[in-house]
Order: C-alpha cells, then structure tokens, then sequence
C-alpha cells in the first residue's frame, strides 16, 4: 500500500543531454498541404502527428482493405489456424471477383503463401477472396471477423463489407483507422511485415509488379499498400524507416499514381527533416532506490515498464529535461509493477511531451516483526 502523507519528492535528471548555453531552436514550418482528399503523418513509436488534413472524415478504403484481411490471415498464420504451404481451392465467387486479378483459376489448388504475394502485391480481388474463404468459409463470414476486429483495434470509425474494397457505401474507414491498421501490422507481425516490401513476384509463368512506387523511389521505404478506385480515388499507405526512425503516412483520394506517391514523400520528408524519435529512458532501468518502510530490504529499485520515446523537434531533442517524481512514503508490502511515482519528459519551455508511471521493478515483502515495529516508530517523525 502507498500512502502520500507528504508532498511528493522531485528529483530532476540530467539523462538525456545537457547543454550549459541552449540554443534556441530551429523553427518547424507549418505541415505541407499534399494533393489528397485526407491525410495523417504519425511517428511509429509514439503516435505523435506530425501532418493531418481530414483525418476522421468518412473515407472509401478502395484495396487499402486488403490491410486488414492481411492482419486476420497474419493472426491465424500466427496462431497456427493456416500454414502457409496450406492448398487454397479457387471457387468461382473468388475466380468471378472484379477489379484486380492475381489470375488463379477457378477449381485450381494454390497456396497460402502465394495467394498472399497476389493480395499484397499484385492487390488481386481473386487471392483475397480465396484467402477469406479459407479462413471464414465465406466472404460474408470473414467480414464479421474484419470489423469484429477493427473494433478489437481500436478502428472506431471504420465498418467493412468485403475483404477486397470494393465500393460500397457502407464500406468506409477513416486516415487516422488506417495508420493505426498499419501501426499493428508493423508490431504484431515483424515476421510477415517483409511481404510489403516485395517488388514482384511470379506466378504461373507470369511476373506481378507491386503498385507502390516508393519501394523503388526511396530504399527507406518498406511497406505497405496501395488502393484504387473511381469513387475513392488513388490512396496509398506508407512506411518508412530511416536512421532508426520509422513513420507512417496514409494519404487518401489523391488524382493519380504520381500524386499519391508525391504527397506521401512529401509529408514523409517534412517529417524526417524537422522532426526526430529519441528514447527517453528504457524499459527497467534503475531510475531511483526510494526508502520502502516496514520491508526487509529497506530500499527498492523502480523504474518504467516499458521503453519511453519522444517526438520533438530536432533542434529540442538535446535539450529534453526528464524529471522523476516519487511518492514520499512507500510501504511495504509491494507487488511488481505497483505504481509509485511519474516520470516526465519536457522541452527547455516546460512543454511536457511524454509521461510514463514509475514502478516498482521487483516485488517488495514485508519485513519482520522487529523490522515492522522500528519502521512505524521512525514514519512518527518523518
């Protein structure tokens, strides 16, 4: 139990950089405005938005869908409900699919790992459609999966009704759904995230190109979709990594190939130039040994439970003042994890821009009877 009698104790820390004359720093130019009819720059690690237009307006996905079938048919594949060398038969629902085509034929056996390469790169209906009905039984089926979990997600605003995209007027997502679609593809699925990054691949004697032009424009690129229709316009998903910084990039509604690809570098290189992710403190590491009263070990590590990152300006980032907060008096017994303070992340001005609960590292026992007795003597005059 934690019980805060007193103010709590503030100890400032030098642990991301000092600098004794801090320059002021650089101005960041207002976000670019790109050719799109929405659009979301976010950083990766922190979630931070750097550039958004229309982010929450209702939006047709076009093929950016298949980013969700690709999340459920990762999920099974991870859960070991498909294997990739599984044998897919082509019914004619899948064969019959408009739009883009991987080119399968109806009645044929294909597998997993093929029909995937044909809904990522070559964004065919027929291959996504197969894959849905291999998992759901039918297409129908595995839509209720799809928005099932869109709501698991976190995808408030998005609502499915086919796994390829395409138009209808209640199939709908929104920019800021879409970089969260592509943030969980990226972190859940490190093993499967390689497969948006291939540039072609070949299937029954014929070579398939990937749509998304950047993976050859810029080698940071590495993902992940492209989408296309009349209605939705031409949209495109993209991420990027650079210098150990990884930003996520959807732009919806654009004109044409070229515009797409255009506004997604665009907002991508304001972010890469102006912005920068540093780590503020690590999972585990030792912050303080605060006193814990009425345990055995006297004092106990603390510390945050998972990685803390910043997004800031790049000129600011040398210049992050951390600050730790603990409670005055801790009692034990402790659990590990039980929260005992906070650890905050600021600019030169005060601006906080992270703040993360401080834990107990390890789990602290009461101490003794003698140790119990001492302590409540001492908390008397503390």
């Amino acid at each position: 139990m934690i019980r805060s009698l007193f103010a709590t104790a503030v100890l400032t820390l030098c642990g991301l950089a000092t600098l004794a004359t801090a320059a002021a720093p650089a101005p960041i130019p207002t976000p670019p405005t790109v050719p799109a009819r929405a659009y979301l720059l976010e950083d990766y690690q922190t979630g931070r938005v750097l550039a958004s237009d229309h982010a929450d307006d209702r939006m047709e996905p076009a093929s950016l869908t298949k980013l969700m079938t690709a999340y459920i048919i990762f999920t099974a594949l991870h859960d070991g409900r498909l294997k990739l060398t599984d044998q897919v038969t082509i019914s004619e629902h899948a064969w019959r699919s408009e739009g883009s085509r991987t080119f399968v034929q109806v009645g044929s056996q294909i597998p997993v790992d093929i029909l995937i390469k044909g809904m990522i790169v070559q964004s065919g209906n027929d291959a996504t459609v197969a894959l849905a009905e291999r998992l759901a039984g039918t297409e129908d089926s595995f839509v209720q999966v799809m928005n099932e979990y869109a709501r698991r997600l976190g995808m408030l605003h998005t609502h499915y009704v086919n796994a390829d995209g395409l138009p209808n007027p209640d199939h709908y997502t929104t920019a800021r759904d879409l970089a969260l679609l592509a943030h969980h593809l990226i972190q859940d699925f490190p093993d499967f995230y390689p497969l948006f990054s291939l540039h072609e691949f070949s299937w029954n004697n014929i070579k398939q190109q990937n749509r998304n032009g950047l993976l050859s424009a810029d080698p940071t690129v590495d993902g992940l979709k492209t989408g296309h229709t009349d209605s939705a316009g031409f949209c495109l998903v993209t991420s990027s990594l650079r210098n150990g910084m990884r930003l996520i990039s959807v732009v919806l509604g654009s004109g044409s190939i070229k515009e797409r690809e255009q506004a997604s570098a665009t907002l991508l290189g304001y972010g890469f130039s102006f912005y920068q992710t540093v780590k503020a403190k690590g999972r585990g590491e030792v912050l303080a040994q605060p006193r814990v009263f009425l345990s055995a070990a006297t004092t106990a590590p603390v510390g945050l439970n998972q990685d803390l990152y910043v997004t800031v300006g790049r000129d600011v980032a040398g210049q992050l003042k951390a600050t730790t907060t603990l409670e005055n008096r801790l009692l034990a017994p402790l659990a590990a994890g039980a929260k005992v303070g906070d650890f905050t992340v600021a600019t030169p001005d005060g601006t906080v821009v992270a703040k993360a609960p401080i834990v107990t590292l390890r789990a602290v026992p009461a101490g003794g009877l003698w140790t119990r007795m001492t302590d409540h003597i001492a908390l008397w005059f503390k």
